[in-house]
């Protein structure tokens, strides 16, 4: 009588064949060698974290340095806070380098989690610069030991570079627009518009808290009403001097109390802002949903934001379009790169801070997550001047309109320690551009 045999018989069957001939259905590495395959290299440990302080051109500068245990492996990453510089020192040289030696370099979430709550009190500025740093010279070690750059260890490049704005200002709305051609002469499609500085403090008169001696000479002044004058006055005349295709963009710098700023935006929308920049300050953020009603200009919001409860609600409800948040004062790419995917779910671009006041290491690391984020919006330029690219060689650099990177492993910027020594920051600082007061001497919040 003929057997048939069952499946499991016949897997019996041919396992018995495979392991008398030496031969086999599969190849499967044996348990000691996939031992050896699992164990990858031995962790490298960081040795030191310190800070490195310089003052090229008036601009306080800090960064931080992580080395390791492998030689001639570090990292480094942008710390600045300039208006608190020696604090974010201190916190580097004091705090961090304790808390972080012997620590695996690979572990990034887990350093950047432990040292953000490690303080217990969190979201200030002076530590989470501190963070950023960190955090920064961490991802520059990374892509080192992998041998890319830092945004290819973020998912890959979505663009061939990363579209840039200029800053064009001027004495009068004629030599504003003049200005305005000139950088798109040089390939600019955006450029942001202010008639002097922030609030067009220099049209302002005299005020009275001057003539009656409070406050001090040095305090700033802005006439509300000089300003919004100014500013619809220049946006008039660079659309008619430069015409439609370029997009222009203007920083309101929170320096107008609410309905002030929701009137001024409105009067704007016939010029088609490409976004309006920070109208409201931190404290006012419940206005968004009255200027949301008010127009549709785009809204770029963020560049004092350090916390999340100050960008979430916000970023879901939809208040503003472009996020424009500073990478050190939330603590680095770690972060930047949760804002960017919540962001991206509701729509809302990255437009994140790159002033003169940010190390060329800071400058990289926004974009190198220009690069790789989809909702990337756009990014603020900056050039670099002889001194700066030899203290930080490597630095990004800005044609066409467009900033590139020089693709080298990690963040792809270094420093000349001994050429930034050369520079120190002073001991005494006086920076003073944020001390604004209304005709009598009222402090007014940026």
């Amino acid at each position: 009588m003929e057997t048939k045999l069952n499946r499991r018989d016949a897997i019996k069957s041919l396992g018995a064949v495979a392991a008398a001939t030496g031969l086999g259905v599969s190849n499967p590495l044996k348990a000691e060698e996939s031992k050896n395959y699992l164990k990858g290299s031995a962790p490298i440990r960081i040795t030191k974290v310190k800070a490195i302080a310089t003052y090229p051109h008036g601009l306080e500068l800090v960064v931080v340095k992580v080395e390791t245990s492998e030689p001639g492996l570090y990292g480094i990453g942008c710390a600045t806070f300039r208006q608190r510089a020696h604090a974010v020192v201190a916190a580097i040289n004091k705090y961090l380098n304790d808390f972080c030696v012997g620590k695996d370099v690979d572990n990034i979430e887990d350093l950047w989690q432990s040292t953000y709550q490690s303080s217990y009190w969190r979201n200030g500025p002076v530590l989470n610069n501190a963070l950023s740093g960190l955090d920064q010279a961490l991802w520059d070690i990374k892509g080192k030991r992998a041998n890319m750059p830092v945004y290819q260890l973020l998912g890959g490049k979505c663009r061939f570079a990363v579209d840039c704005y200029a800053h064009a200002s001027g004495k009068s709305p004629g030599e504003l627009a003049e200005n305005v051609t000139k950088y798109m002469e040089e390939g600019f499609r955006h450029v942001r518009i202010q008639l002097g500085g922030y609030g067009s403090t220099a049209l302002s008169q005299r005020p009275d808290f001057k003539n009656a001696g409070f406050g001090l000479e040095r305090d700033n002044y802005m006439d509300p009403y000089t300003y919004t004058k100014a500013t619809t006055d220049i946006f008039e005349k660079t659309r008619k001097e430069c015409g439609d295709r370029v997009e222009l963009l203007h920083d309101m710098h929170e320096r107008l109390q609410p309905m002030e700023a929701i009137n001024l935006i409105k009067s704007l929308e016939q010029y088609r802002p490409f976004f309006i920049e920070d109208p409201f300050s931190p404290e006012n953020n419940r206005y968004f949903k009255l200027l949301r009603q008010a127009t549709s200009v785009p809204i770029a919001m963020g560049e004092l934001f350090n916390s999340p409860q100050e960008w979430t609600d916000p970023i879901k409800d939809l208040l503003f379009d472009y996020i424009r948040i500073h990478i050190s004062q939330i603590g680095g790419i770690t972060p930047a790169m949760k804002v960017a995917r919540l962001a991206e779910a509701f729509n809302v671009k990255t437009a994140w801070h790159g002033p003169g006041d940010v190390s060329p290491v800071g400058h990289a690391a926004n974009a190198h997550i220009d690069f790789a984020v989809w909702n990337f919006g756009i990014q603020e330029s900056v050039n670099f001047s002889d001194k700066l690219r030899e203290i930080f060689p490597g630095a990004p650099y800005v044609e066409n309109g467009y900033m590139h990177i020089n693709e080298a492993p990690g963040l792809g910027v270094d420093i000349n320690e001994e050429l930034a020594a050369k520079y120190p920051i002073p001991d005494v600082q006086m920076n003073n551009w944020t001390q604004l007061r209304r005709n009598d001497g009222t402090i007014i919040r940026p």
